[in-house]
């Protein structure tokens, strides 16, 4: 079926239901960003493929929410469709319920659907009293019409779970739960519903393949004061894995049975994060017994151990070893012709699957030539793919997954000849990037507090990026990971020592091009003094940056020397693993400026 097929078998769905409109978002039971197929009823029913959005449909008409790494691609992708784009944080677009209700006809009911197992209950919250707001609308969320008309639906994944060695995890599992439960009692609750797949994954020391370019596995973890059970298909456990979790004090019970869990749980109370937690879910629980409060996870997750640091520098050495060598390639195949967006991926795959430990992309990897830049999150596809000439600009946005820590990494390189617009906007960003690394802060800022360090530059010139500076990164975990974030949004989680995040700020121009520079970091304490102690920034990732586009008079002394001395430990660590001819390629792509 085409989408407008589609459209019309949910609207037969609708009109038995008596449904003014039905709601599409963007997750699955466990609030993942990437979500395994079985669960991609957006993407299914609207044809957009990015991983922010939500689809809605009446009676008569479909619209498409997302945010600004996505307008253009979603623009490509509705058209035809009968989706009209809605462009969040853009002054005029309405909102859900308002659109909602501007389309309902006097004849229409005043009902409108959600699967209340792929929202979390803060939203489903939100949209009851907007609803109610906009013309006395009402929410339904027992229904999940893909069952009937998603007739090729892919399956829920059955793959197998494997146990993270100590080696890598640096922390057994029964220690964790220790310092969870620790946590929970500090918010004077007995126990809590893990939902997160990557919290999951990180508390049981276990990693599956059920999500694309992300290691964790379809489940629930419900944590007690005495006990935990791990909610799973129980054919993804061998006789290891089973042996592992039982020697961990963690029982294993299917994964359809955990509303009978939550049901039959025996403590006292019970903290569900209503922003985590899916709305059938939370309605299975006892409300008289929800602590609705953040869970205590993801901070714990997110400040990396003695082990977790030391595995993500031996995986962005690796990852700089088939960095460097692509880029080493990259020119000269450019130069001798027949490359285009898609082949130069696949090189750079191909290299990467060479290194030890690795497993494959933490996502896939954004290879964007002059315009295509210009779309934050593009993607070449058979459709899309275009020649590289020896002339503008490539973004190359990409990661690997290895066993001992998650790389992402972004590099714009010169295949020739640039404009004088393309290399102002590129020494902008290379500025914004240097100058967020060089901070010192006081421990205890968050990220937002630090975004406009990156931004400043870019603001000085009238240019702007829509999406965050900065996110976590997991280790061999999501690559996206929370809950700190650095962005222009208030994000409050403070950045702690030993936080892994991205520094990444952009330009693009529609049409035209598109810059980014990105680097993997983490905080480090740096300096105590009489108004307390500093953090600072440690530079993971290990690859050149092109000095070839900058303006060099438009960098300050402070800024060069930074370049510097980066690209002189690049090549210290880099060089040893090169051949010859890579070697003197890197001993010029990292000469002083």
């Amino acid at each position: 079926m085409n989408i407008p097929q589609r459209l019309a078998v949910l609207r037969e769905v609708m009109r038995r239901e008596h449904l003014a409109a039905f709601i599409f978002p963007s997750t699955d039971p466990h609030n993942g960003e990437y979500i395994p197929s079985h669960w991609k009823g957006r993407e299914w029913i609207s044809g957009f493929d990015g991983s922010a959005g939500t689809a809605v449909v009446t009676m008569h008409s479909a619209a498409l929410w997302t945010d600004s790494r996505y307008f253009i691609a979603a623009a490509q992708q509705l058209e035809g469709t009968g989706f009209t784009l809605m462009k969040e944080r853009i002054s005029g677009t309405p909102t859900i319920p308002q659109w909602i209700a501007s389309q309902r006809q006097a004849a229409d009911s005043t009902e409108v659907g959600i699967d209340g197992n792929v929202c979390a209950h803060s939203m489903v919250e939100s949209l009851v009293e907007e609803l109610r707001d906009n013309g006395g609308l009402t929410l339904r969320t027992n229904l999940d019409p893909l069952k009937e008309i998603w007739t090729d639906r892919p399956p829920i994944p059955h793959d197998k779970v494997a146990v993270q060695p100590m080696q890598y995890a640096g922390e057994d599992t029964q220690h964790k739960l220790s310092r969870i439960r620790t946590a929970l009692r500090t918010q004077h609750a007995d126990g809590m519903l893990v939902t997160a797949l990557d919290d999951i994954a990180w508390t049981l020391n276990m990693r599956g393949s059920d999500v694309h370019c992300n290691p964790v596995f379809v489940s629930y973890l419900l944590i007690s004061t005495q006990h935990a059970t791990l909610y799973i298909n129980q054919d993804k456990l061998d006789a290891d894995a089973l042996a592992y979790l039982k020697s961990q004090g963690v029982d294993v019970a299917d994964y359809d049975d955990v509303a009978k869990g939550l049901a039959d749980y025996f403590e006292y109370n019970i903290l569900l994060d209503p922003n985590a937690v899916n709305h059938t879910l939370y309605q299975a629980a006892a409300k008289q017994r929800i602590l609705p409060l953040p869970s205590p996870i993801p901070v714990m997750k997110a400040v990396k151990n003695e082990q977790e640091r030391l595995g993500f520098k031996q995986a962005m050495l690796r990852d700089g070893i088939a960095m460097t060598k692509f880029l080493a390639w990259l020119l000269p195949a450019v130069r001798q012709g027949g490359q285009t967006e898609l082949s130069v991926t696949e090189k750079l795959e191909s290299l990467r699957a060479e290194q030890d430990l690795y497993h494959g992309p933490s996502f896939d990897t954004i290879t964007a030539y002059q315009h295509h830049g210009a779309i934050v999150h593009y993607e070449p596809t058979a459709d899309s793919d275009i020649p590289l000439q020896p002339e503008g600009l490539l973004l190359v946005d990409s990661g690997g997954q290895y066993t001992d820590g998650t790389t992402d990494i972004t590099r714009t390189i010169a295949l020739g000849p640039l404009t004088d617009e393309q290399r102002r906007v590129y020494t902008l960003v290379l500025q914004g990037h240097i100058r967020l690394q060089m901070l010192h802060f006081p421990e205890g800022a968050a990220g937002t507090q630090l975004d406009a360090i990156a931004r400043s530059p870019l603001w000085q010139h009238g240019y702007n990026y829509l999406h965050g500076t900065g996110h976590g990164v997991g280790a061999f975990l999501n690559v996206h990971e929370g809950p700190h974030q650095i962005r222009m949004e208030w994000k409050p989680t403070p950045l702690m020592p030993y936080m892994t995040v991205t520094d990444e700020p952009g330009i693009y121009l529609e049409g035209r091009f598109g810059v980014r520079i990105e680097n993997t970091l983490i905080t480090m304490p740096c300096d105590e003094t009489e108004c307390g102690r500093f953090l600072c920034f440690d530079t993971l990732t290990l690859c050149p940056i092109d000095t070839t586009p900058i303006i060099g008079d438009m960098l300050t002394d402070e800024e060069r020397q930074w370049l510097n001395d980066y690209h002189r430990q690049v090549r210290t660590a880099i060089s040893p693993y090169l051949t010859a001819e890579e070697q003197q390629w890197l001993q010029q792509a990292t000469e002083e400026i």
